[in-house]
C-alpha cells in the first residue's frame, strides 16, 4: 500500500513539474513565434495617392519568399503579412490592430509613411510591440528614452534638409528659396530641417506653399511659388506630387536650382513620369546605390541585387529605387531575426535591433553601414548628394555624416 502511495505521489509530482517545464521552454517565444515560424507585420500603401511606395512592400515580400524557399532563418519560416493602408492614418490604425491583436505578429517592420506611423506610435509602445525600421526619416523615430519600441532606418529628414541648406549657403549665399511641402508631420519635419540649417539666414525663404494628400494637383502652388521670384526651390513631396512639381516647373518655364527630398528620387516612379528632360539639374541625396546609374554596372553588390531581382521579381523595373529600399529594409529585418536566435521575444527583437554593428548591404553606398546602440536608434546616418542628368543620378561630393 505504501509503495502504491509513493508511486501515486511521484506521478503527481511529475504532473506538477511538466507544465512548469513546458512554460519555461515556451518562455523563449512571444506571440507570433514558435519552433516553425516567425510572424512579421507590415503596412504599405498598395493603393491610394502614395501607391508608388507599394513596390517597397512587394520587394520585402519577395525577399522573405526567397529566404523561406532556402530554408528560412534559424530553421523557421518567415510569415511576412503585408497589408494595404492606402497611406491613410485611420486605416493604418485599423490594420495595425488587426496585425497585433488578431494575427498576433511578433513585431511590425518597415511600416511606411510619417503620418501613418505617427498614428500608431503610442499604441505600439503601450503594447510593447516592436515597430522597427520605420520606412520614413522622421526625426522622432530615434527617441529610445520616450519610445523604446520604435526605431527608424534611413537618415532622418531634418538631417537631410540641413545638408541641402548647407549646400545652398555654400553655393548661393544670396538665394531666394521657395518651398513646396506636404501639410503633415513628414513635410513639416523637412521644413524644420531647412529652417534650422539656414539658421539666422532663414529669411532667405521667400515663399512657402503646402498641399494635402487629397489634392489632385499642385499647379496653383507652383504658380504661386514661381511668382515669388525665388531662384531656389525645395521640393518636399511624395512621388505623385514630386513628378507633378518637376513637370509643372518646366511647363511654367521656371528654372530654379531645384532640391528634391530623397524619398521621391525614384527614377521609375518620379523622374521618368515627370519627363526625364524636365528634371535635368535637380539635386537630391541618397544612401543606397541608384540602380539606374551606369557607374554601378559592374559593381559586385549591384550585380547580386540585379540577379536577385530578376530571379525573384521577374519583369520588375530595375531602375525603380523603391525595390532597392525594400531589399535593404528586408535584409535589416532578416539580420535582427538571425541575431535573435531562439529567443524570439519582443524584448529580444528590440534588443537585437539596438545592437547592429557595421552591418553591410551590397546596395548601400560605399562606406554606409548599419549601426545602432541602446541610445542610438538611427541605423543609417550617411548620405551623398546627387544630380539628375536626364538619364540617371550622378553622385557628387563626399559622403556626408558620421564617418
Amino acid at each position: 500500500m505504501n509503495r502504491k502511495l509513493k508511486l501515486l505521489s511521484l506521478v503527481a509530482g511529475i504532473a506538477l513539474i511538466l507544465p512548469l517545464t513546458s512554460t519555461l521552454a515556451a518562455g523563449k517565444y512571444d506571440p507570433g513565434a514558435n519552433d516553425k515560424e516567425v510572424k512579421v507585420g507590415n503596412m504599405v500603401p498598395y493603393s491610394g495617392p502614395a501607391s508608388a511606395y507599394g513596390n517597397i512592400g512587394k520587394a520585402i515580400s519577395a525577399y522573405f519568399k526567397a529566404i523561406n524557399e532556402a530554408g528560412g532563418i534559424n530553421g523557421r519560416q518567415i510569415n511576412f503579412i503585408s497589408l494595404d493602408d492606402g497611406y491613410s492614418p485611420p486605416k493604418t490604425v485599423e490594420m495595425t490592430r488587426k496585425l497585433v491583436e488578431q494575427e498576433r505578429v511578433l513585431f511590425i517592420a518597415a511600416p511606411l509613411g510619417t503620418p501613418p506611423n505617427s498614428a500608431i506610435h503610442k499604441y505600439m509602445n503601450q503594447k510593447k510591440v516592436p515597430q522597427i525600421f520605420v520606412n520614413t526619416g522622421a526625426y522622432k523615430w530615434g527617441d529610445p528614452k520616450n519610445f523604446p519600441w520604435t526605431m527608424g532606418l534611413q537618415p532622418d529628414y531634418q538631417t537631410e534638409s540641413k545638408i541641402y541648406a548647407d549646400h545652398i549657403l555654400k553655393t548661393n549665399p544670396n538665394a531666394k528659396i521657395a518651398i513646396l511641402y506636404q501639410n503633415d508631420d513628414y513635410g513639416k519635419d523637412y521644413l524644420k530641417g531647412m529652417e534650422d540649417g539656414l539658421g539666422d539666414k532663414k529669411g532667405m525663404i521667400v515663399a512657402k506653399a503646402s498641399y494635402e494628400t487629397t489634392d489632385p494637383t499642385v499647379s496653383n502652388q507652383m504658380v504661386s511659388l514661381k511668382s515669388s521670384g525665388a531662384d531656389t526651390f525645395f521640393n518636399i513631396t511624395t512621388p505623385k506630387w514630386a513628378a507633378q512639381a518637376i513637370k509643372i516647373a518646366a511647363e511654367l518655364g521656371w528654372k530654379p536650382t531645384h532640391y528634391l527630398n530623397s524619398v521621391s528620387s525614384s527614377v521609375g516612379s518620379v523622374m521618368l513620369p515627370a519627363g526625364a528632360e524636365n528634371g535635368i539639374g535637380v539635386i537630391s541625396s541618397n544612401y543606397f546605390k541608384d540602380p539606374a546609374d551606369p557607374v554601378w554596372a559592374k559593381d559586385k553588390g549591384f550585380l547580386e541585387y540585379k540577379a536577385w531581382l530578376e530571379k525573384n521579381m521577374p519583369g520588375a523595373n530595375i531602375t525603380d529605387g523603391f525595390y532597392v529600399s525594400g531589399y535593404v529594409h528586408a535584409a535589416a529585418i532578416a539580420q535582427v531575426i538571425r541575431q535573435a536566435g531562439d529567443e524570439l521575444t519582443r524584448a529580444n527583437i528590440m534588443k537585437q535591433a539596438a545592437n547592429l554593428k557595421n552591418v553591410e548591404n551590397g546596395m548601400l553606398l560605399p562606406g554606409v553601414k548599419l549601426n545602432t546602440s541602446p541610445t542610438d536608434f538611427y541605423p543609417i546616418e550617411n548620405k551623398q548628394l546627387m544630380k539628375w542628368n536626364g538619364k540617371s543620378w550622378e553622385l557628387f561630393g563626399e559622403l556626408l555624416g558620421p564617418k
